[in-house]
């Protein structure tokens, strides 16, 4: 089935105009890293709806991974919080043990939540990674492995444009 060259030229149009729009919502240190030609060829790339459902499925991904990290960290803390009071029942009749037994504890609790958000982060920024070289091998614009903050804090702004375009009416 064969698509109308203007229905595309105006679709294409239509990702560009938006696309520009939602880039100048941003500041300025984000605005810059996002030429027309960037903006432009991540139309373009859009044309195939794929890209959109690569992104949606990223995204869902994302969620779950996320919601199972904070209830690992849930867990982690439940388990703390019983060990805790295990603590306080075995120096029940006795304060200043009681007292020194949970300073130590706290210190190590704190230490130990410390090494576990460490660990939760480096996952994350594993499955940032991910998503990367994924979007990077379906030809996306824009998306290639880096650890640099502010690029990937503008990926992050172009999956976002990603999500509002795929919830928009597209012109016939």
């Amino acid at each position: 089935m064969d698509i109308d060259p203007q229905v595309l030229q105006k679709k294409l149009y239509f990702l560009v105009e938006q696309l520009q729009n939602m880039a100048s919502e941003l500041p300025p240190k984000y605005q810059m890293r996002l030429s027309y030609e960037l903006l432009s060829s991540l139309a373009n790339c859009l044309l195939n709806e794929t890209v959109l459902e690569i992104v949606k499925g990223l995204l869902e991904i994302q969620h779950v991974t996320e919601q199972h990290l904070f209830q690992q960290r849930l867990q982690f803390i439940n388990a703390k919080k019983i060990e805790e009071q295990d603590l306080l029942k075995e120096h029940e009749n006795n304060s200043d043990k009681k007292i020194e037994a949970l300073q130590k504890f706290m210190i190590q609790q704190k230490e130990e939540l410390k090494e576990f958000d460490m660990k939760l982060v480096l996952e994350l920024d594993k499955k940032v990674a991910d998503q990367q070289n994924i979007l990077e091998q379906a030809g996306v614009p824009g998306f290639y492995y880096t650890t640099n903050p502010i690029e990937i804090k503008v990926q992050m702004h172009l999956l976002d444009f990603l999500l509002r375009l795929s919830q928009m009416q597209m012109p016939e």
